[in-house]
């Protein structure tokens, strides 16, 4: 196996590494796909639903890679962790600091408040990022942990668009 590290220079990535384990299901997942590769019909039978959201999470933030494997009923889609070990390195204000932690600890309610003003600000596909710091009053950093935490919405460039499938 290719040993591979996630390294980490913005304070903002933080969001996603923190929210990618921050359930039961979600830990045991990640330490499922670590070990080894796990098919979909694996992970609904151990997960159920809760498995396969958090596998979709795991891909948008592209720590999860897929490979075809031959299974008992034919061909099957096989998921592991694409990195092997993680590096932070990074240097952030305070405000920063206050800001990625905020995002990373909303609970499920204030995040769909943010991501229902958010989309109810998209027109032609998507909203600037400025746009939409401006229009809710907070720092582009709390906005980006907000969409790093989002299951629905992405940052392409300067501006938060739907995620595909959503």
């Amino acid at each position: 196996m290719v040993n591979r590290i996630k390294v980490i220079n913005d304070v903002g990535e933080l969001v996603t590494m923190f929210h990618a384990a921050d359930t039961d299901v979600k830990r045991k997942l990640l330490l499922d796909l670590s070990t080894g590769w796990v098919t979909m019909p694996q992970i609904d039978e151990k997960y159920g639903v809760e498995g396969k959201k958090s596998l979709h999470y795991l891909d948008k933030i592209r720590m999860i890679e897929s490979q075809w494997i031959t299974g008992n009923k034919g061909p099957e889609k096989a998921y592991h962790t694409y990195y092997t070990n993680v590096q932070i390195n990074l240097i952030g204000s305070m405000a920063d600091l206050s800001d990625i932690i905020y995002a990373t600890t909303l609970n499920d309610e204030q995040l769909q408040e943010y991501e229902d003003k958010i989309k109810g600000m998209m027109t032609n596909g998507g909203v600037f990022v400025g746009d939409v710091a401006d229009s809710l009053g907070i720092s582009q950093t709390l906005l980006k942990g907000i969409v790093s935490r989002s299951s629905v919405l992405i940052i392409k460039g300067y501006r938060i668009e739907m995620e595909n499938g959503a």
